[in-house]
């Protein structure tokens, strides 16, 4: 680990900013001399999440050892999947690697092998592992984090964009190294790769059902009529945010679907007078806005949605207490017991074992409580080979000590 009292600010790339390639010729020349570079690759991706429809790349940075730092942009070169066969048999490093995958498919970019440094870190034991503060932390160099959250679809690209975006993948494979020979020594680098593999074979992500039931405030809404007009808001403006490739936010916001549902408007003039519809860009589209409230407010009663969502999984933890205290009891002795293992082998709880995994063994728990039984429960949620070795016997005693203790009390 760097002495964190003397960090070295790292302000431009040691072979300086790169050109962005926005051509096919570009684009071929980076491609040969990445194939013929050795190591590992760095790997990041820029989106414009917040001010664009959906999550795609805006610029690819890619460096490796012989072949230096690439900035590609993905608009101008959208199939990137020669970049991706030349770095084939490369293992690729990340950093938070399942922000970027998503979007690295999107243009043709599919690892073989990777090594996510955030991930690493985590099982480190780092508490705090952004980017920055772990290169910080880890190598003793500072990072500009200025530009984050900028628009990366503005052409042309500013320089000082373009320096981050390139020192975002300078430290990467030495990160990496570091962090490797800490997993290494402290036992956990099988471990790591187990994790690493699973990100790379793990399915592209399935829809979310009822999305629209994620709006910010939406619990504030108690009737299903209410939530009708949400849907239809939500909907409309998805549609809208995708035609005008916007981020739905800027098109409408969360909180003005909600004022709506709970106001109930009746036509355009009553919307304008609502939080969040005096915007320019809302009032643009309030007969959107009026016909889908409409429409929610037309509905039949058995066209509505009903308050909770219906997605085969349990019950929201904090609706146990009520539903089901016995499983409540459960949930409680299973977390307590998964955090001990973590504060045991200094990781978080939640990469020891989802918490998912946690909530469904205690909402629904095999009859057999064997360890056996209940590792062969976890394998199903999706737990890995270390996570359930570690965890199946502690759940097994957990869930049998509970329901021993839950038959005695009657």
């Amino acid at each position: 680990m760097a002495d964190p009292a003397d960090p070295v600010p790292l302000l431009t790339p040691r072979d300086g900013v790169p050109g962005v390639i926005e051509d096919a010729e570009s684009l071929g020349r980076t491609v040969e001399a990445l194939a013929s570079a050795t190591g590992p690759v760095a790997v990041d991706a820029e989106r414009a999440s917040g001010y664009r429809y959906g999550h795609r790349a805006y610029l690819v940075q890619l460096r490796r050892a012989g072949a230096g730092t690439a900035l590609v942009d993905p608009v101008a070169c959208p199939d990137l999947s020669a970049v991706g066969e030349a770095l084939a048999d490369a293992e690729w490093v990340l950093h938070a690697a399942t922000q970027d995958l998503p979007c690295l498919a999107e243009v043709g970019m599919r690892p073989r092998r990777l090594f996510d440094t955030e991930l690493a870190g985590r099982l480190a034991g780092y508490p705090r592992v952004g980017l920055g503060t772990i290169v910080e932390t880890v190598l003793g160099f500072v990072l500009e984090k200025g530009h984050a959250a900028a628009d990366w679809s503005t052409r042309p690209l500013p320089e000082p964009w373009l320096r981050y975006a390139a020192l975002d993948v300078e430290m990467l494979v030495e990160l990496r190294d570091a962090l490797e020979s800490e997993l290494e020594a402290a036992g956990k680098l099988g471990w790591a790769r187990e994790e690493f593999a699973a990100l790379v074979d793990a399915p592209p992500p399935e829809a979310r059902p009822d999305p629209w039931r994620r709006t910010s405030g939406i619990h504030r809404l108690r009737r299903p009529r209410q939530l009708a007009v949400v849907r239809a808001l939500w909907t409309a403006r998805d549609t809208l945010a995708q035609e005008l490739d916007r981020a739905p936010g800027r098109v409408l916001p969360d909180s003005a679907i909600v004022e709506a549902a709970l106001a109930g408007p009746d036509g355009p003039a009553a919307l304008r007078s609502l939080p969040g519809f005096a915007t320019r860009q809302a009032r643009r589209h309030l007969d959107v806005w009026a016909q889908a409230v409409q429409e929610a407010r037309s509905l039949p009663p058995d066209d509505l949605p009903q308050r909770a969502a219906q997605n085969g999984g349990p019950p929201p933890a904090r609706s146990w207490a009520d539903r089901s205290p016995v499983a409540a009891r459960r949930l409680t002795v299973l977390r307590a017991a998964v955090a001990a293992i973590a504060d045991e082998h200094r990781l978080p709880s939640e990469n020891l074992l989802a918490p998912d995994a946690v909530r469904r063994v205690a909402w629904a728990p095999p009859d057999d409580l064997g360890a056996d039984a209940v590792a062969g429960v976890l394998r199903e949620y999706g737990a890995r080979p270390w996570q359930v070795d570690l965890t199946a016997s502690a759940i097994a005693h957990g869930l049998s000590r509970q329901r021993s203790k839950d038959l005695a009390e009657g």
